[in-house]
């Protein structure tokens, strides 16, 4: 290996390690909020991704029909709730206060759409049509489990990620699709050809930590999700409703997953398996970085692309196997280290 391929391994690794870091600032902050470890995070990339490059075409994505269905099964669990407690008057109320979002997003969408008013619209009816889909997804699979152990709510995850997945396939079909670059031309600088798509990646990644890093430091909503994070019971004490914050948290996780989304789309092809293997190396980069801390989240998620570029220049067939395999000494070197402590009741 020569400098110049390392350089080109470098600018791999740092944009691929860009995408990880949302993914990882992603299931860091829904699982300090909510102690599920959301596995479906990649679906939203690439439910976005595929929604998106369906919008180029003038097609309607399917997606549509699914964020109907998860406010239908929102609203009927929430009137249920109400209708429990005799107030059919809540019950109706709550059912419109699930529906009525969905279904004005949906009818944009399918008026709009084919109208190919250009990539900006695109972009905004992607965000609007796959960011509600967290909450909707939260109230349905993971608030009745809210009390449960890590445990349960882990095997939650992976029953929605498998739906998910089946659902993909039904709603997209089994191609793959690309969408078109936000920033399109390159530059040489020495012996790399660098393409305003990754110069976004970059860019947008940092702006976008940036930014949760002032929400969480400078919004009352950003510390009531932190004191949430802290110390779920005393938020409840002060009148924080922990079942928000975690409706909050996965529509936060849903965006960044649009954000990743767009950023990616236009590098490789999307399936509507993608979400797994992008979603799971995210999740190792979050694991190695604690599942607690997200400036050490993205520095993981950083050596994770790194280590995956210069993986496929030394031992390509095995690439994945060795960025997943990095995650085990972590895992010994923290079981030998670390105190146990019971999970909070």
């Amino acid at each position: 290996m020569d400098f110049t391929i390392a350089l080109f391994l470098i600018q791999d690794g740092i944009i691929n390690g860009a995408i990880y870091a949302l993914l990882a600032v992603a299931l860091v902050l829904v699982f300090a909020v909510t102690r599920v470890i959301l596995i479906p995070q990649g679906e939203f990339v690439t439910f976005a991704g595929l929604s998106l490059a369906a919008m180029e075409t003038g097609g309607v994505p399917g997606a549509v029909w699914l964020l109907l269905v998860l406010a239908t099964g929102a609203a009927v669990m929430d009137a249920g709730v109400a209708l429990r407690e005799r107030s059919p008057v809540k019950a109706a109320r709550l059912a419109m206060w699930n529906l009525a979002p969905a279904i004005a997003i949906a009818a944009a969408v399918l008026i709009l759409v084919p109208l190919k008013l250009g990539l900006a619209v695109n972009v905004v009816l992607c965000a609007a049509l796959i960011v509600p889909m967290g909450p909707y997804l939260y109230r349905v699979a993971f608030q009745p489990l809210a009390d449960a152990s890590v445990l349960v709510l882990l095997i939650a995850s992976v029953g929605a990620h498998l739906a998910l997945t089946a659902l993909g396939l039904v709603l997209f079909g089994a191609e793959g699709y690309r969408t078109s670059p936000v920033v399109s031309g390159s530059f040489q600088i020495g012996p790399l050809f660098v393409t305003g798509q990754s110069l976004l990646v970059v860019g947008a990644t940092l702006a976008l930590l940036a930014g949760l890093a002032l929400f969480f430091g400078r919004t009352l909503i950003g510390k009531a999700l932190k004191a949430s994070a802290i110390n779920r019971r005393g938020a409840r004490l002060v009148g924080i409703p922990t079942m928000l914050s975690g409706r909050i948290a996965f529509a936060m996780a849903a965006a960044i997953g649009v954000v990743s989304a767009v950023l990616v789309a236009p590098l490789t092809t999307l399936y509507y398996d993608s979400g797994f293997i992008i979603g799971l190396k995210g999740f190792v980069a979050a694991i190695i970085g604690g599942l607690g801390a997200y400036p050490a989240a993205v520095a993981a998620a950083l050596a994770v692309g790194l280590l995956e570029a210069f993986s496929s220049f030394w031992a390509s067939a095995f690439k994945e196997v060795i960025v997943f395999a990095s995650i085990l000494p972590v895992l010994l070197w923290r079981s030998l280290t670390s105190t146990h402590s019971d999970e909070e009741d």
